[in-house]
C-alpha cells in the first residue's frame, strides 16, 4: 500500500521535496499540497508536465486552512512540513494538530532535499528574512568574479506564476524580468545580480536549473530564501545573523539549520545594532557552532538625493518580506528617513487601497511602515495608488529595486542603497580566497 502524503509549503521549497524525493517513488502517493505565507497561490494545481508519469492529472493546491480536513478526508498518512521562516512553536503547533488527526509529520533532512552539483558551491543563507544575505551574496560575487571565477547565481524559488512556464528562468536583463512577467518580490531578488552583470537562475526544478547552470559557471552561488536551507549540497555556507533580532537565530525553522551548518557565520549590522544584544548573538554561536569562523560586518546606507529626506513628511516604502515574514519593526528607510533629517515619518494606513489594505490586517505589526508588496499585477497598482494617495512630501523607496521602474509615483523619491561592509579581520575576502585555493 502506498502511504498517503501531503506537503504543507509556500510555492517553494514543497515543490522541491517533491520533485527530488516524491516525483516518482512508488511507495507514496501525495494526494496534495497545501499554500500559505503568499497571496494567490492556492486553489490551483501543481501541473502534470512536472509532476511526472504517477500523477497524469496534477495535484491540487488547497488554502492551508483545509488540511484537517484534508488529512481525514484522503486517510492521509504522512503530512511533510516545507516552508520557512516560522518560529520552532509554529512547527509544533502544526505537527500536533497533523498527530491529533492520525498522521505522522515529517520535516525532511540535507540527505534528502540537497542535489549534488558537478561545481563548487556556496550556499548563503541567513537565520530570518532580513538579515543580509543579498548584499552579502553581492559581496562574494563579486570577490570570486576579481579572482577571475564564472559565477552564477541560482537564487530560492518564488515561482508565483504558470508553473509550467517558469520551470527554468535564466535572468541576464531587465528584458528578462519583463518577459517572464516578475513580481515585485521576484524583482527585489533578481534586478540587483543583473545590475551586478551576473547571471541568475530560478524556476521550479531546481534539478534542471543546476544542470543549466553547471554549464556557465565555475563555480555556482545559492542565494538563500527567507531563511531555508540550500537546495544543494554546500562545499561552503556562509550564514547571516542579524543582531537587531538578537536570541531568534535558535527560534526559527528553519534559521537554527543553517547556524549549525555553517561554516562562516556573518554578524551583520553590527554598526545599528546595540552591544548588548550582539553579545547575545555572539554567545549563541559559540555555543551551537563554535568551529565557525565569524566576520562582523555593517551595512551602511546611503541615498541619491537627501534633499528629498532633509526636513520633509516622507512615506518609507521597505522591503515587504521583510516586515512581514520577518517581522522586522524597521528597516533601511527608517534608518535613512532619521540619518538625514526628516521632519515626520508619515502613516500610510489611512491611505491603503484594496489588496495593501489587507496585508495591514494580516500583519499589524507592520505598523507606519509600507511593505512593498506586488505578488499580482492588482496588488502592485493598489501598491501604486496607496503611496500617491499618502498625504507627504516624499517617498523612501528602501526595498532592492527601483519602484519607479514598475510604477508611477507623483511624488519625489529617493532610493535607499546599502552595501555589506566587513569590519576587521576575517574577512570574506581572507574566506573566499582560501576556499578557491581548497578546490586546486
Amino acid at each position: 500500500m502506498k502511504r498517503k502524503v501531503i506537503i504543507m509549503g509556500a510555492a517553494g521549497r514543497d515543490f522541491h521535496n517533491f520533485n527530488i524525493y516524491f516525483r516518482d517513488n512508488e511507495q507514496y502517493e501525495v494526494v496534495a499540497f497545501t499554500a500559505t505565507q503568499i497571496p494567490n497561490i492556492d486553489n490551483r494545481k501543481y501541473p502534470s508536465q512536472l509532476a511526472g508519469k504517477l500523477y497524469s492529472k496534477g495535484i491540487p493546491i488547497h488554502p492551508e486552512s483545509e488540511l484537517e480536513n484534508l488529512i481525514k478526508t484522503n486517510n492521509v498518512n504522512m503530512v511533510v512540513f516545507a516552508y520557512s521562516d516560522v518560529s520552532h512553536e509554529y512547527v509544533m503547533h502544526k505537527s500536533a494538530l497533523v498527530n491529533a488527526c492520525g498522521a505522522d509529520f515529517m520535516l525532511m533532512g540535507t540527505k534528502t532535499s540537497q542535489l549534488g552539483s558537478k561545481k563548487p558551491v556556496v550556499s548563503i543563507c541567513a537565520v530570518r528574512t532580513g538579515c543580509g544575505k543579498s548584499q552579502t551574496t553581492r559581496r562574494v560575487t563579486n570577490i570570486l568574479k576579481e579572482m577571475g571565477k564564472k559565477v552564477v547565481v541560482i537564487r530560492h524559488p518564488m515561482p508565483y506564476g504558470n508553473l509550467v512556464e517558469q520551470r527554468v528562468q535564466r535572468f541576464a536583463t531587465y528584458g528578462d524580468l519583463d518577459k517572464n512577467k516578475c513580481t515585485i518580490e521576484e524583482r527585489e531578488e533578481y534586478e540587483p545580480h543583473i545590475v551586478n552583470n551576473t547571471v541568475v537562475y530560478a524556476g521550479v526544478d531546481y534539478e534542471a536549473i543546476l544542470r543549466e547552470a553547471e554549464k556557465e559557471a565555475d563555480i555556482i552561488i545559492w542565494d538563500g530564501g527567507n531563511n531555508d536551507i540550500s537546495f544543494y549540497k554546500t562545499d561552503l555556507q556562509i550564514t547571516v545573523v542579524d543582531p537587531h533580532r538578537a536570541g531568534q537565530e535558535l527560534k526559527y525553522y528553519a534559521g537554527e539549520i543553517n547556524l549549525r551548518l555553517a561554516d562562516v557565520i556573518v554578524i551583520n549590522k553590527i554598526d545599528s545594532a546595540d552591544d548588548s544584544d550582539i553579545i547575545i548573538v555572539r554567545e549563541n554561536i559559540q555555543n551551537i557552532n563554535p568551529k565557525a569562523i565569524v566576520i562582523d560586518a555593517a551595512s551602511p546606507i546611503s541615498v541619491d538625493k537627501p534633499e528629498v529626506i532633509k526636513g520633509k513628511r516622507v512615506l518609507v516604502v521597505e522591503d515587504g518580506p521583510t516586515l512581514t515574514h520577518g517581522g522586522m519593526k524597521y528597516g533601511a528607510g527608517v534608518v535613512a528617513a532619521k540619518k538625514f533629517g526628516c521632519s515626520e515619518l508619515v502613516d500610510p494606513r489611512p491611505y491603503t487601497s484594496g489588496t495593501i489594505t489587507q496585508v495591514f490586517k494580516k500583519y499589524p505589526e507592520t505598523g507606519m511602515l509600507l511593505p512593498a508588496m506586488g505578488y499580482s499585477p492588482k496588488q502592485v497598482k493598489d501598491l501604486e495608488e496607496t503611496i500617491n494617495k499618502t498625504d507627504c512630501d516624499s517617498v523612501i523607496i528602501a526595498t532592492p529595486i527601483d519602484l519607479n521602474k514598475i510604477i508611477n509615483i507623483d511624488k519625489p523619491t529617493v532610493k535607499v542603497k546599502y552595501e555589506l561592509q566587513e569590519i576587521g579581520y576575517p574577512d570574506l575576502m581572507d574566506v573566499i580566497k582560501n576556499f578557491v585555493k581548497s578546490l586546486k
